[in-house]
Parts: C-alpha cells; structure tokens; sequence
C-alpha cells in the first residue's frame, strides 16, 4: 500500500469517484425506485398505506442504522471487502423479496437484509472518495453522488416497463441480478495510506490540510502527553486514538440534530411522489417519469454545486450553501399540496431534485469540515447512522395521516416544516457562534483571539500557519525539558 503525503486529488482517485458512483447507482437510485413498487404491492398484499410504506422505512432504516457497522468493516478489514459483501448480501435480499407471500417477508428480505448490504457499501465508498480528493473534494463528492440521480433517472421507467412486463417479482429478480454490480465496486476499492492518518501530534500540527478542529485536541494531546516526543520512532495513529472523539464536539452535535429533522422531511416524498401523482389523476408512466426528472435533475445539483462550492468565491461558505439548500427543499414540500396536475408537478420534480442533490452533496465535505479526514468514515458512518430513525418512522407517519386525513396535505406540509427546521437550527447555531466570537476579543484578548483563529476551519489557514509554527516549535521545548526532567 502506498503511502502519500497528502490526498493525491487525482490518479487512481478518479477510479475511485466511478466506482462511489455506482455505488450510489445501486444503493440511493435502487431504494428510491422501491417506491413505484409502492402500488403495486398495495394491490397485492391489500393492505393501507402505512403497513406497505413500512417496507421503504425499513430499507431506509437499516441502511442508515448499519452504516457504522459498514465502517467498522472498511476501517479494521478491508473497504474492497466490505462493499463486496454488501453487494451479495442486498443482491440475495431483492432476489428472496421475489418469491414473497405477505409484507411481513418483504419487511425482512427487501427491508433488513437489502439494506444491510447496502449500508456495508455505501459509507465506506463515500468515505475512500475524501481520502484520495482534498482540494478538489466537493467536485469529486458531486461526480460520485450524481449517481444517486443519473440511477433514478434510468431505472424508475426501466422498472416501470420491468414491472409492466414481468410482473414485480420479476422486476424484483432483475434488479438482484443488477445490484450483484457492487461487487466490481468494491473491486476498484484500493486502499490508500496516508500520512496523515499515521504521525505523532507534532507533525501533524504541521500539516496545511490537516483542519483546525484537529489542531486543537492535538495541542491539547501534545501538551499532555510528553512521552510522545520520547517514542520517535513509534507511529501514533491518531484516528484510532480519537476515532469517535468527534461525537463530543459542539458543532458535530448541532450538525446530527438537524440532520435527524433534515432525513425526516426528505424520506416521504421518495415514498409518496408516485402514489400522489396517481391520486392527482397523473398516469401510470407520467408518474415515473416525475421521478426520471427528479432523477436528472438530482444529477446537476450534484455536480454544479460541487464544482460551484469549490470554486474560491463559494468554498469559504460551503456550510451556508448546505443550509440554503436544505431550505429551498423544505419549501418546496409546503407547495406540493397545491399542485396537482402533471404540468404543475413538473416544476417541483426540478426543484426539489436540484436542492436534494445538492445537499446530499455538501453532507460529506460539510462532516468533512467539522472532524477532518482521519475521522470522516467514523463521521459519516455517524452521520448515516442518524438518517435511521427518521427514515422509519417519517413514511409510516406520513402513511396514517393520508389514512386518517384522506389527503396528503398534512404530511408533506410536516415533511416542508422539518426541513426548514433543520436548515433554520444550523442558521442559529452559526450565527450564535459568530456572535461570542465577536465579543470574545474584547473581553480576554489576543488569547481569545488565537482561539478564534484556530476554530475558524479552512477559512483561516492562511492566517493562522505562522502562529501553528511557533506553537508545535514551543510544544516541542516543552515536551524535551519535560523529559530531561
């Protein structure tokens, strides 16, 4: 395994975006065309809308509440190894789901064991993608997560014409052979080591890329433990030291409450888009194909706000540019009610499929941002992990108020609100931290100040390079007269 100084932002790095990228075909684009099934399986099975929208909770659900386990795999086995096994793992899931007899067996097999292979694979595909990117991360993050809508766009009418054709259980059985295609993933999965990832706490206060959050555990690190300085030749990996030490951090914990109201208000629209739709007297083709546009659509916020929130104007401000994005999403959800006509629908599938790729973009640079790339699978596994509850339990809620209700009206109105929420939650919390960091100056001074300084993430690195300089020079003389004591 090779080892480079910093991300390579390049190379065998592109392989790894393709690869992300039919990760996300087979995972986010497959679990979203779960839902044209949706009628389907009403009709079959006969039962209401909360019983059979438990069957896209609970993919959703295990998914995201396996993503840590799927980390786990990728930090202590292999990533290569990992995706594979999900991908046997999800592929066995849809093929048993088509010999199903009731929706207690799709809850197990489309629900449990589909999305458990899916977790084991899309985590640590995600994760590898920081790990080979740095200064290009956000474009690469846009290529990779495109996938998610390129997929959407593609299978909802090829599933449509599957279903038509073979009935579900033979789109079901098409679609197992199809995600067999994360095993030539995981394949193209190869490990990188980083420098980074293994180095005393001295150094890497040294390095440009390492984040500021870090640089501050690492002072603190340093000065605490001088028997650092005393084992050279020893390597100090950091990321096993500190692997969840994250879950402490002031901005991390804001950041997973309000992805927990984001995940709660994006999950019914996937599940509900179609069967509104039909209820609205929209075709049975006219209805996948609003999910083919959302599905393209998904495909440009991906990449335009990647290649946008890189660009030096806009890179300072990735964090904000993730809560407008979430906003306008949650927005257009209070709309839909109102809409309810093919023409009318189109413009909420653009909308709604531009802001969503956008955030779900800016979700791993943003984790990124707050615990820095030693800890971003560990993130990200946390960070999916939180997806989980609102995943199963926002599409059942959504379903027994439409059964109760008789209109869709309340939930989607719910699912807008949730989002705003989210969005507005980090909003306060930004402007909370800028206002005691304003004031702070002024009443402890420069040390205040330098604190500021070493807080402020990428924006400062520039500023803040000379001052890192003489701290690691001053923590080395004090760890060695510390020693020769």
């Amino acid at each position: 395994r090779a080892r480079h100084a910093g991300p390579p932002d390049g190379g065998w790095g592109w392989m790894i975006v393709a690869g992300c990228f039919l990760v996300t075909i087979c995972t986010r684009a497959v679990t979203r065309c779960i839902s044209i099934f949706f009628v389907e399986f009403q009709a079959y099975f006969g039962q209401d809308y909360a019983r059979t929208a438990w069957i896209h909770s609970i993919v959703d659900c295990a998914m995201m509440l396996c993503a840590p386990l799927g980390s786990l795999i990728s930090n202590h086995v292999s990533c290569q190894v990992g995706i594979m096994l999900g991908g046997l793992l999800a592929s066995t899931g849809l093929i048993l789901s088509s010999f199903a007899t009731s929706l207690e067996h799709l809850y197990l097999s489309l629900g449990v064991l589909t999305g458990l292979g899916f977790a084991l694979c899309y985590s640590p595909a995600i994760a590898m993608v920081g790990k080979y990117f740095n200064k290009r991360k956000a474009l690469a993050y846009g290529i990779a997560m495109s996938g998610s809508g390129i997929g959407t766009f593609i299978l909802a009418p090829v599933v449509q014409l599957l279903i038509e054709q073979f009935s579900w259980r033979g789109a079901l059985l098409i679609l197992g052979g199809f995600v067999l295609n994360l095993c030539v993933c995981g394949a193209l999965m190869r490990p990188i080591s980083l420098k980074e990832d293994c180095k005393t706490a001295p150094e890497l206060l040294e390095q440009n890329y390492v984040p500021e959050t870090e640089k501050q555990d690492l002072k603190r690190m340093s000065i605490c433990s001088p028997l650092i300085k005393l084992w050279p030749h020893e390597c100090l990996c950091y990321c096993s030291w500190k692997e969840y030490d994250f879950l402490l951090m002031p901005g991390f914990m804001v950041l997973a409450v309000s992805i927990l109201f984001m995940a709660y208000g994006c999950s019914p629209l996937f599940v509900y888009l179609v069967p509104y739709a039909l209820s609205c007297g929209v075709s049975h083709h006219q209805a996948a194909f609003l999910m083919s546009i959302l599905g393209v659509v998904d495909i440009i916020g991906n990449i335009t706000f990647g290649w946008l929130t890189d660009t030096r104007c806009l890179k300072k401000h990735r964090y904000f540019c993730y809560l407008f994005a979430v906003g306008m999403d949650g927005l257009s959800c209070l709309f839909l009610p109102v809409l309810q006509s093919f023409p009318l629908l189109v413009p909420f599938s653009f909308t709604f499929g531009y802001f969503d790729g956008a955030y779900v973009t800016l979700i791993p640079v943003v984790t990124a941002d707050a615990v820095g790339t030693p800890l971003l699978s560990s993130a990200l596994g946390v960070v999916y992990f939180l997806h989980a509850i609102p995943y199963l339990v926002s599409p059942p809620v959504a379903g027994w108020l439409v059964d109760t209700t008789g209109s869709y009206t309340a939930s989607f109105l719910l699912c807008g609100f949730s989002m705003i929420f989210s969005s507005a939650l980090l909003c306060f919390a930004r402007l909370t931290k800028k206002i005691k960091r304003t004031h702070l100056p002024s009443l402890t001074g420069n040390k205040a100040l330098k604190q500021h300084i070493w807080t402020n993430g990428a924006i400062a690195y520039s500023v803040t390079a000379e001052l890192d300089q003489r701290d690691v020079e001053f923590l080395a003389v004090d760890t060695n007269s510390f020693s020769n004591r």
